[in-house]
C-alpha cells in the first residue's frame, strides 16, 4: 500500500485549522483592544518557555514519563523492528525508549523527524504479538512522519495563553486596561473573551487530534501493509486499558494526546477525547484492508 493522501481527512483537518486560526485572530484583536501590551509581553515570555520545551520535547517527555532510552544491546528485537519500520517509512531511526509500566501503550515525541523518539511500555510488549507490535510502532512513526508534535504545539499555543489569562486574569489589570470599558471593565471583557476562546479552541484542538489519529492509523497501514494487525492491537490494548487500576490512569492521564490508546476518565473524558473511538478506528482499518485486497 502506497503512502496516499486521504483528501476527506485532509479537508477536515484544514477546516479545523482554519477555524482555529480565525478564532485566534479575533482573540488577538479583542485582547489588544482591551489589554494592550500586557498580552504581548506575556505571550513573548510564555512563547520563550514553549520554544525551549518544544526544542527539548523528546528529552523532557521521556523524563516526565519515567522512560529509559535503551541501546540495541539492551533490546535488540525492539531496535530491529523500529529500524526496519523506519526504513519502510523513509524516516531516520528515532531514539528507542521503554517505560516500566503495566499500562499497555506507546507514544512518539520529538520536534522533527531527525529528533524523535518512540517509546513503548513493558505492558505493551507483553500484551501484543510481533505483527501487532509492528502496527503500533508504525502508528507512532506515522505521527513522526506527519510532524504531529509540531502541528499540535502550534495549534495549542494561543489556546494555552487564553487559558492562562482566564486563570490569572488579574495579572493584566491595573495600568494595562484601557478602552471604553476602563481598566477594570476591560480586564473583565478580556477574561470572558479568553474563556470563550479557550473553550472553543479546546474542542477544535481535540477534533484535530482525532483526525490526526486517523491519519496515523492510515500511515501505519501504509508502512506495514497490514492494517488488520494494528486493528487487532487496538482491540487488545483497549480491552487491557479497562483493567488498569485508576491510580495508574491518573498518573498517565497528561499524556493522552500522544498515546496509541487514550486514557478513559469517565463520560467527560470520552466526550472530549483526543482519540477517536477504538470501534471507528478498527472499522476504518478494516476498510483499508479491503482496499488492499482489491488490488
Amino acid at each position: 500500500m502506497n503512502w496516499q493522501a486521504d483528501w476527506g481527512l485532509r479537508v477536515r483537518m484544514f477546516v479545523t485549522m482554519f477555524l482555529l486560526f480565525a478564532l485566534y485572530i479575533v482573540f488577538a484583536g479583542v485582547i489588544t483592544a482591551y489589554v494592550g501590551g500586557g498580552l504581548f509581553f506575556f505571550a513573548f515570555l510564555f512563547g520563550g518557555f514553549s520554544l525551549v520545551q518544544y526544542y527539548f520535547s523528546d528529552t523532557l517527555t521521556l523524563k516526565s514519563m519515567g522512560a529509559k532510552t535503551v541501546s540495541r544491546e539492551e533490546d535488540p528485537q525492539l531496535h530491529a523492528s523500529i529500524e526496519r519500520l523506519s526504513q519502510q517509512a523513509d524516516l531516520p531511526k528515532p531514539k528507542v525508549a521503554v517505560v516500566d509500566s503495566s499500562v499497555p501503550n506507546a507514544f512518539a515525541t520529538g520536534r522533527n523527524q531527525k529528533n524523535a523518539a518512540v517509546c513503548v511500555t513493558t505492558g505493551l510488549t507483553h500484551t501484543l504479538e510481533r505483527d501487532e507490535l509492528d502496527g503500533v510502532l508504525a502508528h507512532e512513526l506515522a505521527h513522526v512522519k506527519n510532524r504531529d508534535m509540531m502541528v499540535m504545539t502550534i495549534a495549542s499555543f494561543l489556546s494555552t495563553i487564553a487559558f492562562m489569562m482566564v486563570r490569572w486574569g488579574a495579572f493584566f489589570g491595573g495600568g494595562h486596561g484601557r478602552g471604553r470599558e476602563g481598566g477594570g471593565g476591560g480586564i473583565v471583557v478580556a477574561i470572558l473573551v479568553s474563556l470563550v476562546v479557550w473553550i472553543i479552541s479546546y474542542l477544535l484542538i481535540r477534533a484535530l487530534s482525532r483526525y490526526r489519529e486517523f491519519a496515523a492509523d492510515r500511515g501505519a497501514a501504509a508502512i506495514t501493509g497490514n492494517p488488520s494487525a494494528l486493528a487487532s492491537a487496538l482491540l487488545k490494548i483497549s480491552g487491557q486499558m479497562d483493567k488498569v487500576p485508576k491510580e495508574d490512569l491518573r498518573e498517565e492521564a497528561e499524556m493522552n494526546a500522544f498515546f496509541i490508546i487514550p486514557i478513559k476518565s469517565g463520560v467527560i473524558g470520552r466526550l472530549f477525547s483526543t482519540h477517536p473511538s477504538t470501534e471507528r478506528r478498527v472499522e476504518r482499518l478494516r476498510d483499508l484492508e479491503r482496499e488492499m485486497q482489491a488490488f
